[in-house]
């Protein structure tokens, strides 16, 4: 049986490498109204949900 962690967990990694990415590319984009790199942090939280779901698929075989 496939195991959906694997995909899902490349996706999830692959966006937040992405937003990182952008958010080192473009350290003044801010979200409105407030001074947070929105970018960023959400970019750190994808990547490592996407870096669990990858170990939780490594860790079932």
């Amino acid at each position: 049986m496939n195991d959906l962690r694997l995909p899902t967990g490349i996706f999830f990694g692959l966006l937040g490498v992405i937003l990182l990415s952008y958010s080192f590319a473009q350290p003044d984009a801010h979200a409105p109204l407030t001074q947070a790199n929105v970018n960023l942090w959400s970019g750190l939280t994808l990547f490592v949900f996407g870096g669990i779901l990858l170990w939780l698929s490594r860790r079932a075989r």
